[in-house]
This record gives C-alpha cells, sequence and structure tokens, in this order.
C-alpha cells in the first residue's frame, strides 16, 4: 500500500525496464540467536594513602603553578608588545609631521 511506484521509463531504443517486485516478508524465517553478554573484569579500587594524597596535592600545586607562569609570562609579552607598537606608531606620526613642515 505504500510502497513507491517507480515509472518505466522508456530506453531511446524502445525498450522498457520493466520493475523490481520485492519478495514478501512473510516469507523470510527470522533467526535469532542468543549472545552472551560480554564479561568485564572488575574494577580495582584506588585507594590513597595519606602519602600519596600528599603527593597528589603537591604535584596538582605544582601544575597550578606552572600553568599560571606561563599565563602571566603571555600577558606580559602582549603587553610590552602593545607598548611597543604604539611608541614606534607615536615616532612615526613625529616624524611624518616633521616631513610635512619641511624639515
Amino acid at each position: 500500500m505504500l510502497q513507491p511506484r517507480i515509472p518505466v521509463n522508456p530506453l531511446p531504443t524502445g525498450h522498457t525496464i520493466p520493475l523490481h517486485k520485492p519478495t514478501p516478508v512473510a516469507d523470510i524465517e527470522p533467526t535469532q540467536t542468543a549472545v552472551p553478554a560480554p564479561v568485564t573484569p572488575p574494577r580495582t579500587t584506588v585507594q590513597l594513602t595519606p602519602g600519596s594524597a600528599l603527593a597528589l596535592a603537591a604535584g596538582s600545586g605544582a601544575v597550578v603553578l606552572v600553568v599560571g607562569a606561563v599565563l602571566v609570562s603571555m600577558l606580559l609579552a602582549v603587553a610590552i608588545t602593545g607598548v611597543s607598537v604604539a611608541l614606534i606608531a607615536v615616532v612615526l606620526r613625529l616624524v611624518v609631521r616633521d616631513m610635512n613642515r619641511g624639515r
């Protein structure tokens, strides 16, 4: 009922292509096979001793300090670059103004 109907297009020689008739679904027997679920090994729990907790805290503190130092140095580099570009712009403006005066 809801199958699309494709029109038969004639070929340049006058031959037509017949419609393909699908096989009924009722003739096909479904096969079901039981697939066993994959067995995953039990997860081991991580237990932190006071020494390992202290080492973890020290390591994460060091990472925070290193990342902070890198970010501050990048900000400083951008600030220095901006100041130097502004200084060059002022000097060039003065040079162009002096050239226009005829000195």
